[in-house]
């Protein structure tokens, strides 16, 4: 009698542990097999771009279709692989916008320059990190031209005399002639990346990357034989420098 109890005990709470373990455990016609607590598969946290009106199979009519990406914290980087220089490269700008900067090109809770000009004039010794040579040229010049004539022709032109339709119209002036404006490669970043005069910041449309693209195609407007009449031996090796004499560069501005 009593091994018969004992044998239906160990039955029931067999059972009841298999009742439980199979109730923990979910299909999914994307996956093969049962999944057992789902949860820790599949991440329940929040993601941008997702339309939150329906989660899990729960409604929301008031959050459904509305903005659910929010600003990522200063500081932090999407990423972008293991190559040192490329995440180098892609690392915020170490450089600051002037003072005044967040009211005329809408830095707005930036960290502002306690030296007005200094930035600028630091950027001079700032390298294009874009590798540029015979072999990579048409297609560093391609992705240049691709991105100039989205987000600069309409004011610097077709052919970067300052004479774009934007200008033609009235609408704007002081746009400068390539040809005749004679800047360092960094100060060039530094215009595009926070704004100068009338022009507005690209820091927003733009990445680093894709900047200094375009200052390749920038300077094969200035000179048709470009790259082969510049010296490029060095760059694509001064990334890691760039980005690394923050501190000094911050103490000199100070």
């Amino acid at each position: 009698m009593k091994k018969t109890l004992k044998a239906i005990a160990t039955l029931t709470l067999s059972m009841s542990a298999g009742v439980i373990l199979f109730s923990s455990c979910s299909s999914n016609a994307d996956s093969p097999y049962y999944e057992y607590m789902p949860d820790m598969y599949r991440s329940p946290a929040i993601e941008p771009y997702v339309d939150y009106g329906e989660v899990r199979e729960r409604y929301d009519e008031n959050r459904s279709l509305t903005q659910s990406a929010m600003t990522p914290p200063v500081g932090t980087i999407p990423y972008h692989g293991t190559d040192k220089k490329h995440v180098l490269m892609m690392l915020p700008y170490h450089r600051l916008a002037d003072q005044g900067m967040d009211m005329s090109h809408g830095h707005y809770g930036s960290e502002l320059s306690d030296s007005l000009g200094r930035e600028y004039e630091l950027a001079a010794k700032d390298m294009n990190p874009v590798m540029i040579d015979a072999d990579n040229a048409k297609e560093v010049l391609d992705k240049g031209k691709k991105l100039y004539s989205k987000f600069c022709q309409h004011c610097h032109g077709e052919k970067g005399d300052g004479k774009g339709p934007m200008v033609e119209s009235g609408a704007y002036s002081g746009v400068p002639n390539y040809g005749t404006l004679a800047i360092a490669d960094g100060q060039m970043f530094y215009s595009i990346y926070y704004g100068k005069g009338l022009m507005g910041a690209h820091a927003s449309l733009l990445n680093k990357e894709e900047i200094w693209n375009v200052i390749h195609y920038i300077k094969k407007l200035q000179n048709d034989k470009y790259p082969e009449s510049e010296s490029v031996e060095d760059e694509g090796d001064v990334t890691e420098g760039a980005e690394g004499d923050v501190q000094d560069d911050n103490q000199m501005a100070g």
